[in-house]
């Protein structure tokens, strides 16, 4: 296949360079530009638009890639972006992972204004207060998009959901569903409130069990679930402003849930009730 561009040899080629300086946050923001790294990100990247422009604007591809995923570089064409082949050295240095598959894409900020998410009238919200892991909202924004949530909200002391290592780990699910970042905990809660959505903390020691809410009934409503920091939880002056604290059950001998598998029981439950309940749509259409 030939190369749209002359093959990139040198590390310090301007390009390269701009795009290494990707890994680091002050250039994403100044930018507004993030990587996405390997063949499902960056699918996903090439069919993903914002308004009227396309999200994925460069690719950087080895050889071997390029012919491995030529539906890929042809999408990614398709699109409008500028497609480089690369040697296995440039591809590593701009990488952020140990073993890079041969895939690196350049894309355009793609979050979504709080006033909108409001505006869709969302049924199922992930609200992450204080996650400063990017494995772990990744992960969560994972699990929100296989549960069907309309949205995920990140506050403004959370981590950058653009950092590689939460993008690598939202599986392209980054690009499926509205992300709103940088909203303040209190705004966001009563924005999501005024938009008629319950408001629910997770919380290992919270006052409700998660069992008992879907016994009688009450989860079946529009909902948002607040995840806190992955070490300390959410501070009580946070679920001072939730509806309830709600507590996922251990019934055997572990100490507690991680932050990411907590969210995937709270997700599904909603997710489950609120079908039952005729209010939900499923992700599958069954």
């Amino acid at each position: 296949m030939p190369p749209a561009t002359p093959e990139l040899i040198s590390p310090r080629s301007p390009r390269v360079a701009a795009a290494r300086r990707l890994a680091k946050r002050n250039f994403r923001g100044k930018e507004r530009l993030f990587l996405a790294e390997g063949p499902q990100a960056v699918r996903e990247a090439a069919g993903h638009r914002a308004g009227d422009a396309a999200t994925l604007v460069e690719l950087f591809a080895t050889l071997e890639a390029a012919e491995r995923y030529a539906d890929i570089v042809g999408e990614a064409r398709d699109a409008g972006a500028r497609v480089h082949l690369a040697s296995e050295q440039v591809i590593a240095d701009i990488s952020t992972t140990v073993t890079p598959q041969g895939l690196v894409g350049v894309c355009r900020f793609l979050d979504t204004p709080f006033e909108e998410v409001l505006a869709a009238r969302p049924r199922l919200v992930a609200l992450l207060a204080n996650v400063r892991d990017p494995g772990n909202a990744g992960t969560v924004l994972r699990c929100a998009d296989a549960a069907g949530a309309e949205a995920v909200v990140l506050t403004d002391a959370s981590v950058d959901v653009y950092n590689p290592k939460a993008v690598r780990a939202s599986v392209g699910s980054l690009f499926h569903l509205p992300v709103a970042v940088g909203v303040p905990v209190e705004q966001a809660v009563d924005g999501l409130r005024a938009a008629g959505v319950r408001v629910l903390a997770a919380d290992g020691a919270g006052d409700r069990d998660l069992d008992d809410e879907l016994d009688k009934g009450t989860m079946g409503g529009p909902t948002a679930w607040v995840f806190g920091n992955e070490a300390w939880g959410l501070p009580e002056e946070t679920r001072a402003l939730t509806d309830a604290v709600v507590r996922v059950p251990i019934h055997g001998k572990a100490e507690s849930l991680n932050l990411a598998t907590a969210a995937a029981v709270c997700l599904y439950a909603s997710a489950r009730a609120q079908r039952a309940a005729g209010g939900c749509r499923s992700v599958t259409g069954s």
